[in-house]
């Protein structure tokens, strides 16, 4: 695949990504977020196998650069959905078992 191909590739995706995102309704971002951890996973395995393929310094440091975007992804992703289910917590008033 040339590099035209894969930068057309690319942007095509930034495109559809934000208008799918754009048009979710906001009470549903953090559950659809939490939901799709995984694919940021496979992201991050992607842009992994691609550094690991980069031959000039220009491509490694794109390669470095993306690894490190998905892996924030990643990480951010886990982030939002341990506060969410945080949220769904009590708060320890009321509780069973005796202890107060």
């Amino acid at each position: 695949m040339n590099g035209v191909i894969a930068i057309y590739i690319f942007m095509l995706a930034g495109f559809t990504g934000y208008e799918v995102i754009s048009r979710v309704p906001v009470i549903l971002h953090t559950p659809l977020m939490s939901g799709s951890n995984f694919v940021h996973g496979v992201v991050l395995v992607g842009a992994m196998m691609a550094l690991f393929q980069a031959q000039g310094l220009l491509e490694l440091v794109i390669g470095t650069v993306g690894v490190a975007l998905a892996a924030g992804n990643a990480v951010g992703g886990y982030v939002v959905t341990e506060r969410m289910l945080e949220m769904f917590k009590s708060s320890g008033k009321g509780q069973r078992g005796g202890h107060r």
